[in-house]
């Protein structure tokens, strides 16, 4: 199946398409950083000493923080993804440990209307280490900005929900440029 294209519409979407990322490596400061944000500092991720003797025998990261960084890393265009709308299923299947790399990788698994401006895309999505090893599933859930309705003016769309009525002359701005009517 084709990847997906991230400045895609909504109605150009199909489920079985593709997605993945590049890779990151999770660092000593990401681990620190995310234990004082979050004031988690259970000591599997913040006392070496006590993390030896522990089932995985040294620090590992927050999987939380795994989770957030598959996020960062999925290439959200931001004309297109409106917002995240649900995470679900998370499952950690093995830990990430200080120095290792992760990647997420996923595919479209549902698609559903919501209204004339955006979409549900449910991704079921994986995110492995540097071995390919699986270190955590979701089921992420985002808003996807549909194309827009156009009649006459081909921005009449925009028009509408901005209060310019028929057969007014119009600009509309994007962040591509100005488009008269």
């Amino acid at each position: 199946m084709s990847a997906v294209d991230w400045s895609a519409p909504f109605e150009d979407l199909r489920t079985g398409q593709a997605m993945n990322t590049r890779g990151r490596t999770v660092t000593e400061a990401d681990v620190v950083n995310f234990a004082a944000l979050t004031g988690d500092r259970h000591p599997q991720h913040a006392d070496a000493s006590w993390a030896a003797e522990s089932r995985f025998g040294e620090r590992i990261a927050h999987g939380m923080l795994i989770l957030s960084y598959a996020v960062g890393l999925m290439p959200f265009d931001p004309e297109r993804i409106v917002a995240l709308r649900r995470v679900t299923d998370v499952v950690f299947k093995r830990p990430v440990k200080i120095g290792e790399t992760i990647k997420a990788d996923g595919r479209v698994v549902e698609l559903s209307g919501l209204d004339e401006h955006v979409g549900l895309v449910g991704c079921a999505w994986s995110v492995r280490n540097q071995d390919d090893a699986l270190v955590c599933r979701a089921r992420i859930d985002v808003l996807w900005r549909r194309r827009e309705q156009r009649a006459g003016c081909e921005h009449d769309a925009f028009a509408s929900v901005h209060g310019v009525r028929g057969g007014e002359q119009a600009q509309h701005t994007y962040a591509s440029g100005v488009f008269p009517c």
